[in-house]
């Protein structure tokens, strides 16, 4: 053989584990619409999007916002060695709605690497409305760090691979940099 022969060799091999990457990549990813095919067999799938009965604006204050956005939390699916904090940032009030920012930090500390090296955040905002009835329930939406399509309770089924992606991205970020 010669050398264009080997190198068009070289690069067939190349693509062919291309391929099988994107083919393995492609059924991982088809795997998430396994719910559909369970229900055309007869299967039953959850897909209910849960969410909790949140506060009224009247009752509502600091910490009664903290502990329902940790019940909110406690709805979603994920591994039990991910662990967070929810912390109250501030208050801001506008023209017609007071709004309360909120900072869930999450992290998979280990017996080896019990201070983590990186954290994903979700911050959680909750309006509290000036005009509107006060029985009424305050509204809630929060966003994943580095992003920003903005969730609501009931409306949004939560991904632990969300959290996964914002940590596996900040530790690239920081092998990348070297002193």
């Amino acid at each position: 053989m010669d050398s264009e022969e080997t190198y068009l060799a070289a690069l067939k091999d190349k693509a062919c584990e291309l391929v099988e990457t994107a083919m393995r990549n492609a059924q991982d990813s088809l795997r998430g619409l396994q719910p559909a095919q369970d229900e055309q067999s007869g299967k039953e799938t959850d897909n209910e999007v849960k969410n909790i009965a949140w506060l009224s604006g009247q009752d509502f204050t600091v910490e009664l916002g903290k502990k329902q956005i940790e019940e909110y939390v406690s709805t979603w699916e994920f591994h039990e060695s991910w662990l967070y904090c929810t912390d109250f940032l501030r208050e801001e009030e506008i023209e017609f709605n007071k709004l309360f920012h909120y900072r869930m930090r999450w992290s998979i500390p280990t017996c080896r690497k019990p201070i983590p090296r990186a954290t994903a955040c979700v911050y959680f905002t909750i309006k509290v409305s000036k005009i509107k009835p006060p029985t009424l329930p305050v509204d809630v939406f929060y966003v994943f760090e580095s992003n920003r399509l903005v969730h609501r309770p009931g409306q949004t089924r939560f991904r632990e691979k969300w959290l996964k992606d914002i940590i596996e991205s900040k530790l690239i970020m920081i092998n990348s940099i070297t002193f």
